[in-house]
């Protein structure tokens, strides 16, 4: 008898001892909302980070744009707030203010017309010296250096300046940094980049590049060492050996690739034929291998495709030639199908664009 009242007795406190920490669970319980990577214009939490967070995880990271909000909903009610409604209702955000925001380099942070908090390109330029204008890795000339640091803040992560001054068609009087070497690639564009000397001794023929030169590469790496030792682009024509090619018929480009016959080297390469072309802005006309003037280096590779053989660029402005008026055209229905019609006249000829 002693026994079964123990028994009731320990039973009856493991009882109290749950409804307590059950007690305890609910008084403490930390409150689950949704965490949000940002705030959309609408006012509204857009993309979700994390479901089942409190505020205060949530605002932890003191990541400037990190929203929260309190509804604990299901993920059929979040799918139709972010598809329909452009985001969730009652966005909190966690920076009210610039206090404490890092928005990392090369950036600071500004309160915008809607007083939110921002993080906006603000490029420290102090350090640089030269204040004349730069050659961009994305072959633009840019003003001076601030505002390729703008650049690269605002769109291009990856943009670096190469060399001082505007970007040049020839290595000559280009000053690379460094150990740094000019390079002049396939449409004349000079580069500044570091020559890798070291390259693997044993290749697999898979590795193999039948360069633009007829030169048979053991790989990227190989190629890439020539051309900067070369100084000016080599190319790759085809992957794998060089082959004793009669014409485009006797070589297997990949798929996009179109293959263009060098009449000059007796050779053909695989090249990428752009679709469409932007609008040509004065001072984009180059003069190709053919002695036509091509308002851009695009409609000449678009022309080279459709001709089926390779055009270099042999400088940029139109091709030397003796000024005067083009003779007239008459337009009939043999050019409806036509995108361009070389005129020729005075022993220069001009691609006219439809």
């Amino acid at each position: 008898m002693r026994s079964f009242l123990g028994m009731l007795q320990l039973r009856q406190g493991a009882l109290a001892l749950l409804m307590w920490l059950a007690h305890f669970v609910e008084e403490h319980r930390v409150q689950g909302g949704n965490c949000w990577l940002e705030q959309g214009k609408n006012g509204r939490c857009q993309v979700l980070y994390m479901s089942g967070m409190s505020r205060e995880e949530c605002c932890r990271s003191e990541r400037l744009g990190t929203a929260w909000t309190e509804e604990d909903v299901g993920s059929n009610t979040l799918f139709r707030w972010l598809l329909l409604n452009g985001g969730a209702p009652n966005c909190i955000p966690c920076k009210e203010t610039c206090d404490n925001v890092d928005c990392g380099p090369g950036k600071r942070c500004k309160m915008n017309k809607r007083n939110r908090p921002r993080c906006v390109c603000a490029p420290d330029c102090s350090s640089s010296t030269f204040k004349g204008p730069v050659c961009g890795s994305d072959g633009k000339t840019y003003r001076n250096e601030c505002a390729l640091l703008r650049a690269k803040c605002k769109r291009y992560p990856n943009l670096v300046a190469q060399y001082q001054g505007k970007c040049r068609k020839t290595c000559e009087d280009v000053r690379c940094p460094g150990s740094s070497t000019c390079v002049v690639d396939q449409i004349n564009n000079a580069y500044c980049v570091t020559c890798n000397r070291l390259c693997p001794e044993l290749t697999s023929p898979e590795q193999y590049l039948c360069g633009n030169d007829g030169v048979v590469y053991a790989s990227a790496c190989h190629l890439r060492r020539a051309t900067c030792i070369l100084g000016r682009s080599i190319g790759v024509a085809y992957e794998g050996k060089c082959i004793d090619a009669q014409s485009c018929n006797d070589i297997r480009c990949p798929e996009g690739k179109t293959c263009l016959w060098d009449a000059r080297t007796g050779r053909g390469r695989c090249s990428a034929c752009e679709e469409d072309c932007p609008e040509s802005r004065p001072g984009d006309s180059v003069c190709a291998s053919d002695n036509t003037t091509y308002p851009s280096e695009c409609t000449m590779r678009r022309a080279a495709c459709s001709l089926g053989r390779v055009l270099e660029v042999k400088h940029s402005g139109s091709c030397n030639c003796k000024s005067g008026p083009l003779p007239e055209i008459t337009f009939n229905a043999q050019f409806t199908d036509i995108w361009h019609v070389s005129v020729q006249e005075n022993s220069c000829k001009v691609m006219l664009k439809f």
